[in-house]
């Protein structure tokens, strides 16, 4: 497939001297606070990093693997918490900067309202192995595949954790669960009580507002109402000028927390949104020279969404709940114009058939319709359409060998309209070592299903000049008998408590790849409509690769002091993709590779001394050369005090090493990628 996009920026340059100085001032200023609270006195504090041990980090409870509540260190998977603590001490004020934390993620911004974010490679715009679910909802878009992130947000106070899985969640989460999943877990209306205000504002987020109220209903109910709005300016084009793309969004929503019987629980949600969104694009506008023209377009975000869960103890070992949600989603630019609806009804059930036997299943069902408006160059067949998916899975864990063998197996069972039937197995074995350590190894399969465009979309991408000044347009076109992409996972980690100050978690994984997606260049043709006559250059979507993965993911939490915790984390990634006999594709093998091979972070948390915690994170991305994109950093420091219980004050400064940094390369939309500049903002949040 041709593509003209490649040379249309001018990468960032990261000097190894500038990184060199940045990791020695980290490193001083570690140094320097590890002094300072050596000679502070200890004092006690509700945010003091010693009451959150390395003990207490290990065992906090997770529900993403299995669908039930356990041990973060019984789970025999790679999954990483970002808890609350995490989210406050962090500066972020949205949810991708927050996953930049995650060892074994990609998280690449493209302009200011735009991510790439992926686990285990393939990151892309529409990163499409990689699910995400916000309190069961799930917010994978079957349009393209992937999550669209400038809708996805909340009030980061109100989440109680983010629980994010490395590797194939398939089993209990279905299709496009391949290489991890994203599971936003908010608070309880009973822990989100009273006032809360945020005000905030700085060089590029202009403007930030937040508020909620939390009260009781009675004895037995609590609710709590909030709204946000943010307002986030312009970027730097590569030539240096303003990008266009500035990201506006206003939400407000609602939560109810119902114990309507000493064995039944009700949680009712719902949220509405609106804004817009700028960016650059070079698009293919016409049939006659100039074929391609850059401009600025704005996408106006609109949607809401609400949830019900009815969730019954029937024992101390056996439980059961019922969840339905609906949501409605609407993006309008000149590029693209959907309008989709979603309807999905899930009931799980979780019982003891024995003392060394745990059991969870479940049923769901899962409507989607979509409305496409029409656009130059861009259009589905049909322009409407609804799917319905069916599913249902099984998985037991058994506990052998005096409590410290714990065996698990189970599958999904899905039947959807594009390829049908689709089963997603899996085995895993976890063996507490000893106290405190855990070796664990799985095998799964996951499939990742065709998205919509896939099947059904007729894209112009460019036209260049042809024989006698005739347009040549090159397309891409879906494949109705576009199938499933498979995978094939081996894993295995290690999970220790070191000591009562250090803590390790390492995961290394072999995927092997089969029906890859590709894009298959067919034979040009002569069309007549619309005018003038001009030839297309086909490309239709297929499934001529295969191929492998693999790497490892470590991270680690050290208690240098009882008001000092360093975080380090590195990852290493390697893939290999391979074209079928009869394949013609030019570009999935470089544009699927689009990761860096190595990634390291670590990340200090200091304080509170009299009420001032200290944060800092320093992010080394290795290149990744099919974007063009060089070795970069990101540095970010947090400085927040405490002035009372009830008011808190901070300065969040991002990107501080350099003025500019570029992390992602130009989209196949067209979309340019921006500088993301140095940034600094302070927040005042008041709760009463």
């Amino acid at each position: 497939m041709r593509t003209n996009w490649q040379s249309a920026f001018r990468p960032a340059k990261v000097t190894r001297r500038v990184l060199g100085v940045g990791v020695v001032l980290f490193l001083a200023a570690l140094l320097l606070f590890s002094a300072i609270g050596a000679m502070a006195q200890t004092q006690g504090s509700p945010d003091d990093l010693s009451k959150l041990s390395i003990e207490a980090l290990m065992n906090v409870e997770v529900t993403s693997v299995s669908k039930r509540e356990q041990k973060l260190s019984q789970a025999a998977a790679a999954i990483f918490v970002i808890t609350q603590q995490d989210i406050r001490r962090s500066g972020a004020t949205n949810i991708p900067d927050l996953l930049r934390m995650v060892p074994g993620l990609e998280v690449a911004q493209i302009n200011a309202n735009t991510w790439a974010i992926s686990s285990r490679g393939f990151n892309s715009p529409f990163a499409n192995k990689m699910l995400m679910l916000i309190d069961g909802r799930s917010v994978y878009s079957p349009t393209f595949s992937g999550v669209f992130w400038d809708i996805q947000d909340t009030i980061l106070e109100d989440i109680d954790r983010i629980e994010v899985i490395r590797g194939p969640g398939a089993t209990v989460w279905g299709a496009n669960a391949v290489n991890g999943v994203i599971n936003i877990i908010t608070k309880k209306a009973a822990d989100t009580q009273g006032g809360l205000l945020t005000v905030g504002g700085g060089n590029l987020l202009h403007g930030i507002g937040e508020v909620r109220e939390g009260a009781k209903i009675g004895s037995a109910a609590a609710y709590r109402v909030y709204g946000k709005y943010f307002d986030n300016t312009h970027y730097i084009a590569p030539s240096g000028q303003d990008a266009r793309d500035k990201w506006q969004m206003g939400r407000a929503g609602f939560r109810v927390d119902w114990n309507s019987s000493a064995r039944d629980t009700v949680m009712v949600e719902g949220e509405m949104y609106g804004g817009k969104t700028g960016q650059t694009v070079t698009r293919f506008v016409s049939l006659t020279a100039p074929f391609t023209q850059t401009f600025t377009d704005q996408t106006s975000l609109a949607g809401g969404d609400g949830l019900a869960r009815w969730t019954r103890t029937i024992s101390k070992t056996s439980d059961m709940s019922l969840q339905v949600y609906f949501d409605r989603t609407n993006r309008n630019n000149a590029i693209f114009g959907e309008n989709r609806n979603t309807f999905d009804l899930d009931f799980q059930h979780h019982f003891a058939p024995g003392e060394r036997e745990d059991l969870v299943w479940g049923m769901g069902y899962r409507y989607t319709r979509d409305d496409f408006g029409p656009r130059f160059g861009l259009s589905f067949t049909p322009n409407s359409q609804g799917l319905g998916t069916y599913s249902a899975f099984v998985q037991d864990q058994l506990t052998l060998v005096n409590d410290r063998l714990y065996v698990t197996v189970g599958s999904k069972f899905e039947h959807n309209p594009y390829t049908g039937f689709e089963f997603q197995p899996s085995g895993r074995l976890l063996w507490s070592v000893r106290s405190g350590q855990a070796l664990w190894v799985a095998v799964s399969r996951a499939v990742r299903t065709p998205s919509r465009a896939e099947r059904s979309v007729d894209f112009d991408i460019t036209a260049l000049p042809g024989p006698g000044g005739i347009a040549e347009v090159v397309s891409i076109f879906g494949n109705p008998q576009n199938q499933s992409e498979d995978l094939l996972a081996y894993e295995w980690g290690y999970r220790a408590e070191v000591s009562d100050r250090l803590s390790a978690d390492v995961a290394t994984f072999y995927n092997d790849y089969q029906n890859f997606h590709s894009n298959e260049l067919g034979t040009p043709f002569l069309e007549t409509t619309p005018l003038p006559p001009h030839i297309i250059i086909p490309n239709a979507f297929a499934n001529k690769y295969h191929g492998h993965t693999y790497g490892a993911e470590i991270s680690t939490n050290w208690q240098v002091a009882n008001r000092w915790r360093v975080s380090p984390g590195y990852t290493f990634f390697h893939e290999v993709l391979i074209r079928e006999p009869g394949s013609n594709d030019q570009g999935t093998a470089r544009t699927a590779g689009d990761n860096p091979r190595n990634q390291f972070q670590i990340r200090s948390a200091l304080g509170p001394f009299h009420g001032v915690d200290f944060n800092s994170s320093l992010y080394l991305v290795g290149k990744v050369p099919n974007q063009g994109i060089p070795l970069y950093s990101r540095f970010d420091s947090m400085v927040e005090w405490r002035v009372t219980p009830s008011l808190d004050l901070s300065v969040v400064v991002q990107n501080a090493f350099r003025r500019q940094h570029q992390e992602y390369g130009p989209t196949q939309l067209g979309q340019q990628a921006t500088q993301i500049p140095r940034s600094a903002y302070g927040e005042i949040r008041w709760r009463f």
